[in-house]
C-alpha cells in the first residue's frame, strides 16, 4: 500500500525554508572568504591558470596582482553575505558571472564554469529566501 507524505503544515514550511536559507548562507559566506584568503597562498591551485590573458592586457597588472585584488573582493562578498546576506547574495551572483564569463573567454574550463553557474543560481536562491529590511513605519507627522 502507498502511503503518500503528510501536506507539509506552513510551520514545516518556514522550518525547511529558514534551514535551506541558513545552509545556503554559510556555505555562501564560508566559500568566498575562504577561496578569497586562498588567492594570497594559492594552496589550493595556482589561481592565475584561470585567469583569461585579456584581463591583464585590459588591466595593466600581474596576473597575480590581479588575483590579490579578487582574492579582497571574495572575502568582502562572504563577510557581505553573513552581515546583509540579500545584498551579499546578490553580489556573489554577480561575481560568479563574471568568472564565468572569465572561464568562456578563457576557453578549456566549460566544466568549471558550469559549476559556477550551479553556485551562481544557488546564490541567487540565497538572495530570494533572504528577509527583506524591515521598512520603518512612518512616525505620525512626518
Amino acid at each position: 500500500m502507498k502511503v503518500s507524505p503528510a501536506p507539509a503544515t506552513p510551520a514545516l514550511q518556514l522550518t525547511a525554508d529558514r534551514q535551506a536559507f541558513l545552509l545556503l548562507r554559510t556555505v555562501f559566506t564560508v566559500a568566498p572568504i575562504l577561496f578569497g584568503l586562498d588567492k594570497f597562498t594559492n594552496l589550493l591551485t595556482d589561481w592565475t591558470m584561470y585567469l583569461a590573458p585579456v584581463v591583464t592586457q585590459v588591466v595593466p597588472l600581474p596576473a597575480q596582482t590581479i588575483m590579490y585584488i579578487v582574492g579582497v573582493v571574495e572575502i568582502v562578498a562572504g563577510v557581505a553575505v553573513a552581515l546583509r546576506p540579500r545584498f551579499g547574495s546578490a553580489l556573489v551572483a554577480a561575481w560568479l558571472l563574471g568568472i564565468i564569463i572569465n572561464l568562456i573567454i578563457l576557453g578549456g574550463f566549460y566544466d568549471v564554469a558550469l559549476r559556477d553557474f550551479g553556485l551562481l543560481v544557488g546564490a541567487l536562491a540565497l538572495n530570494r529566501l533572504s528577509p527583506r529590511r524591515a521598512v520603518p513605519a512612518a512616525t505620525p507627522g512626518s
